[in-house]
């Protein structure tokens, strides 16, 4: 039975490290798409978010499956915590398909001459949340306790790159709506790496049994 157990469990990890990856290059393909006007980039991510969907339930049935199952404290916190990767997971692909729709409409319109810097945030958002999932397959809670704080530092650039859209939809009316378009999208950024950091949270409480999630504000 118990063999049973950790066979179900393996592949439960394994479908949720599948996820992850395919939530990773979702993100890496709508930001390229956003970045460097892909118009083709940006029609793959709905693809992206279709599969993304269906991870989500086949998780969450595998998770619901193995919970009375548990016979470990450790096992029922790596099942629960299962359940509340693939969602965030799920809400990053989300986000990602967001992004990948402004990108689709920004690259059938002239570029805006503004310096944004979106391809520092991305890149950032980008890390975050490559370095949360890389702290989950190597349980490491010391990546994952170092990696919240820097969730800081994409929200002061969401905010900076905010105030400048709205100063240039200000100067420039006839401009609104590209930069209604990027505004939304650098939100979903900054979402992105709120996410990030709810997996690190997820990390620490897997490896270590403590909820960190409120502790950590500031």
């Amino acid at each position: 039975m118990e063999h049973h157990f950790d066979h179900e469990l393996k592949a439960l990890k394994d479908r949720l490290l599948t996820m992850a990856s395919h939530a990773e290059t979702a993100v890496n393909r709508a930001v390229d798409a956003l970045v460097n006007r892909n118009l083709e980039l940006a029609l793959q991510v709905r693809v992206d978010d279709e599969i993304l969907d269906q991870f989500e339930i086949e998780i969450d049935e595998m998770a619901i499956n193995l919970l009375a199952k548990a016979p470990l404290a450790s096992d029922l916190r790596l099942v629960t915590m299962a359940m509340k990767l693939s969602q965030n997971l799920e809400r990053v692909g989300d986000e990602a398909a967001k992004i990948a729709k402004r990108a689709r409409d920004l690259a059938q319109e002239p570029p805006l001459k503004l310096n944004l810097e979106i391809p520092r945030m991305s890149a950032l958002a980008l890390g975050l949340l490559k370095t949360a999932l890389d702290a989950f397959v190597n349980r490491d809670p010391a990546a994952a306790r170092a990696l919240i704080p820097q969730d800081k530092t994409v929200n002061a650039m969401h905010k900076q790159i905010q105030q400048q859209l709205i100063g240039h939809m200000k100067e420039s009316p006839d401009h609104i709506a590209r930069c209604l378009n990027l505004l939304v999208a650098v939100k979903s950024l900054e979402r992105i790496a709120d996410h990030a950091k709810n997996i690190a949270e997820e990390v620490v409480f897997l490896c270590e049994a403590a909820d960190i999630r409120h502790a950590e504000k500031g």
